[in-house]
């Protein structure tokens, strides 16, 4: 089984610039306080790194 992180979406994408809105739709996360579970890899280990003040790892399962 591959290994897998918990994210929630902790800010607002409002008045953020538009590749950091892409990169939260491009997660999945488009409201606050929804959480994806997400493969870990490192694409989205780089998008996570990219917006670290709209996004928090919750749990890494694996």
């Amino acid at each position: 089984m591959a290994k897998t992180i918990v994210v929630k979406q902790t800010g607002s994408p409002i008045r953020r610039a538009a590749d950091q809105k892409a990169t939260l739709v491009g997660l999945g996360l488009n409201k606050l306080h929804k959480t994806r579970e997400l493969e870990d890899t490192p694409s989205v280990r780089g998008m996570i790194n990219k917006i670290p003040h709209m996004v928090e790892i919750i749990e890494e399962r694996g």
